[in-house]
């Protein structure tokens, strides 16, 4: 479709990133990607799982083209505006901006200035009342119509700065009720109607012809499973998980094999194992009957249960033997069984692990029977030059493995211009699978492709006369590796003019946004230069090009918010915005909740009897302000930052900056902690009181669930009370309390184990941090009661650690007391009974 609108893909970087959808006001999720052309979103690909709350069947494909970002490609355009729109008659072109402009200006000012309220209000509750007497009168189709018109009322109202937090969480519950009656109500009737438009059903797939030669010596076994992108945070785990799943299940069987290899890229994830044997041997096997002592009568003639065991097993009284079956004795039969054949063997387990495959979102494409992060396409499963008979819901393995994907310059000749192979090869037996994605330019090897990665951008910054700092982006460097098949480096520069901004600004948008490498002098300063790197080759300058103008127009973006922000007179300006953000529908706005924290650190405060509060209060008053700024808005990930440059700029002491920084730091487990009370204080109280809502409300984190980072607030929670001197007298409970006592004084109803139940969750936390540090379970064990106070149990463990085995005989010595002595026994004892040397 991309080359049809007049892309050349063989000159262009197109690359899917990870980009899941959601809207819970209406109760609708969906899983996709953004599809980058050159750096630039252009494309919106997402399948969508649920709308209204139902579950979606056939799955729908959303593709949404920004088509004025792709002609700003093809046309070479910095801005919207000046997109080519039409030829007028006498050949003079048009632009965009004079097509639309001043529809696009008068619009804008409607929604942001002129919009009467109330009437925008009237019309939202009309609306909204018209979609549930729809829904009464049993017609979803208006019902839905008129849920639009007040989701559109809704905004104008919202533009306007006219929603409080507490209508804003009406309103959503509103819309949330009225689509969840809609959807139901929309599958309830079809349903009535006998699903008129229901397609037929899928035709069946016959697995491929099984036309190789079978050998009769050990062979390789290789498998592919082909997926479409995998997020790059999901390719490891995945690659881990095959590993670990293929191990054990080989372990399981009796078959003889030599070594196990997994690696993958984001489309395919490939294992091979070493000379594999034809077939299991066969094995002479116990199966188990009744117990001994139950088999014969005192006689020593078989019993009832015996009788039926050897009638069912069809053998004898002679061929009864005693066989041990854990550890109890039971009447057996020793039977003969054949060994399986490697492709029976392996087709079983290949089958189990693609069945198996999750991870922590999954996804549903058009097989009914498979769900994984995203949609599995195809196998490939061969032992020697045989095909493994792999069928798993839809699927069956072949042999054709899929390479970089075909271009209109490469459909016919299958290749590119250099030769390498590219779109469908088929492989004819399982050592030829690795060779075949090594000349199509896959570089299958997590590893390899790293180092490469890391090879060209060094190369490229070394061009542009700097540095690449690995360490600093090494994280990066990850995410960038599993995000290509082959990649090729692609130099960038950026105008100077944009270094006036803070440098952590810059970086912030080359790596979280763009997944850019910056280049650094020697002095570690930043450059005007950075590295991407493009999935197999490009035109280099086109693609530079084109990512140097997304750069461009996000710099242009950070620049005017920055001077925005800074067009106000005193950061307290920002604080009343606070109150039109929202943080959770019963816990009120995010002013609401800076308030709390504000309040909980001074309590915190009360408990190390801090003398000087004059930087904790002001710190205080201007909590999560940076929240309400326009940049902070744009790039959430420089909260703290901006705060602190902000207050500096606007005349706030250091102190009260550095103290509103570092309440947000650890962002991660690998951050430095605060360095001073105050900011300490406030990092507390901000932690504190999201572990005391989120458990208070009953919404605490699963297993593959934790979408207000209480796992990462907990940890924070331990790891300042362990390291920042000055706080390390305050417990977890201590912190909790207040906080929970606070978020009772607004109103909000508690859950009755709230405090039992977080401080449990953070002292968990503190025990698998141990546990990554390498402490050994007993030690963990034996700080674990006093674990809810970190401070303490770090200086504990220390002193464990410090005595060693000289602390053994004391603690048995102590064990063997409290098991001897009763339970009333008093606690104190009398000292004029000790007389012995050793006593005294």
């Amino acid at each position: 479709s991309l080359e049809a609108l007049g892309i050349d893909l063989d000159a262009h970087d197109v690359r899917f990133v990870e980009d899941n959808w959601q809207q819970p006001a209406i109760g609708a999720w969906g899983l996709g990607w953004e599809v980058w052309l050159d750096g630039m979103e252009i494309t919106q690909f997402t399948y969508f799982q649920q709308v209204g709350g139902q579950n979606l069947d056939p799955i729908p494909v959303e593709l949404t083209y920004g088509m004025e970002r792709i002609l700003m490609a093809l046309q070479g355009k910095t801005h919207f505006k000046d997109i080519v729109y039409a030829i007028a008659s006498d050949g003079r072109e048009i632009t965009y901006g004079e097509a639309y402009g001043q529809q696009e200006y008068e619009m804008s000012r409607y929604y942001l200035d002129d919009a009467d309220v109330d009437a925008n209000r009237a019309l939202y509750e009309t609306f909204s009342a018209e979609a549930a007497r729809m829904v009464e009168a049993r017609l979803p189709m208006p019902a839905h119509t008129y849920i639009l018109k007040s989701s559109h009322a809704f905004n104008v109202l919202d533009a306007r700065g006219a929603i409080s937090t507490n209508q804003r969480a009406k309103a959503f519950a509103t819309m949330r009720r009225l689509m969840r009656d809609t959807a139901a109500l929309w599958v309830e009737r079809r349903e009535e109607l006998g699903f008129p438009l229901n397609r037929a059903p899928k035709p069946v797939e016959a697995p491929p012809a099984d036309d190789g030669a079978v050998p009769t010596t050990p062979q390789t076994l290789a498998f592919e499973i082909g997926v479409e992108e995998l997020p790059p945070h999901v390719l490891p785990q995945t690659v881990e998980a095959v590993r670990a799943a293929l191990t054990e299940k080989l372990a399981a069987t009796r078959l003889e094999h030599g070594a196990i290899a997994v690696d993958g890229t984001p489309r395919r994830i490939v294992a091979t194992v070493a000379d594999v044997a034809p077939s299991e041997p066969d094995a002479t096997q116990l199966r188990k009957g009744p117990k001994w002592a139950a088999a014969f009568d005192a006689d020593g003639n078989p019993t009832k249960a015996l009788e039926g065991f050897m009638r069912g097993q069809k053998v004898t009284r002679e061929q009864i033997v005693q066989g041990d079956f854990a550890g109890n004795d039971h009447a057996a039969v020793e039977i003969h069984v054949e060994g399986r054949h490697v492709r029976d063997v392996a087709a079983g387990i290949i089958a189990e692990i693609v069945e198996g495959l999750r991870a922590e979102k999954n996804m549903r494409w058009n097989d009914a029977n498979l769900s994984f992060s995203r949609a599995i396409r195809w196998l490939v499963a061969l032992w020697g030059t045989a095909l493994v008979p792999v069928e798993v819901s839809g699927l069956h393995a072949g042999r054709v493995t899929h390479l970089q994907r075909l271009t209109r310059g490469t459909a016919e000749t299958k290749a590119r211009v250099s030769g390498t192979p590219v779109g469908f090869q088929t492989i004819t037996e399982a050592d030829g699978l690795l060779p075949t994605l090594e000349r199509g330019g896959i570089m299958l090897s997590t590893e390899a492709r790293r180092a490469s990665v890391v090879e060209q951008a060094t190369k490229l910054a070394e061009e542009a006369g700097g540095v690449i700092d690995l360490d600093a982006n090494a994280d990066l460097l990850d995410e960038i590796t599993n995000l290509v098949e082959e990649p090729v480096g692609v130099l960038g520069t950026f105008d100077e003019r944009y270094l006036d901004l803070p440098a952590k600004i810059l970086v912030s948008v080359m790596a979280q946004h763009q997944r850019y490498l910056p280049v650094r002098a020697a002095d570690g300063s930043l450059m005007p230069y950075f590295v991407t790197m493009a999935n197999g080759p490009c035109d280099g300058p086109l693609v530079a090009a084109g990512n140097e103008s997304v750069l461009r127009a996000r710099y242009e973006d950070a620049l005017f918010f920055w001077n925005q922000d800074l067009e106000v007179e005193s950061v307290d300006e920002f604080v009343p915005g606070l109150e039109q953000l929202t943080f959770e529908d019963r816990l009120g706005s995010v002013g609401q909740r800076a308030r709390r924290i504000a309040d909980v650190a001074q309590k915190l405060a009360d408990i190390i009897r801090l003398d000087d509060r004059t930087t904790l209060r002001r710190a205080g008053e201007l909590a999560k302000f940076d929240l309400a700024t326009s940049l902070v808005v744009e790039m959430s990930s420089l909260a703290g930052f901006v705060a602190r440059e902000y207050a500096k700029l606007g005349g706030e002491t250091n102190d009260v900056a550095e103290a509103l920084y570092e309440m947000e730091q650890p962002h991660t487990s690998a951050d430095a902690v605060p360095t001073k009370i105050d900011g300490a204080l406030l990092a507390l109280g901000d932690r504190f009181d999201l572990l005391a809502a989120m458990f208070a409300l009953g919404a605490k984190p699963t297993g593959s669930s934790d979408p207000f980072g209480l796992r990462r607030a907990a940890l924070g929670v331990v790891r300042i009370l362990r390291e920042v001197p000055g706080v390390e007298s305050i417990t977890v409970r201590q912190g909790l309390e207040a906080a929970v006592e606070r978020i009772a004084e607004q109103g909000v109803e508690v859950a009755e184990d709230a405090v039992d139940a977080a401080e449990q969750f953070t002292i968990g936390r503190f025990a698998q941090l141990l546990r990554d540090e390498g402490r050994s379970a007993e030690h963990v064990n034996a700080i674990l009661p006093a674990a809810g106070s970190p401070g303490r149990a770090a200086r504990l463990l220390h002193e464990i650690v410090t005595a060693g085995e000289s602390l053994r005989p004391l603690v048995e010595t102590l064990v063997r007391i409290e098991r001897i002595l009763p339970d009333d026994a008093p606690a104190t004892y009398d000292a004029a009974l000790l007389t012995e040397p050793a006593e005294v």
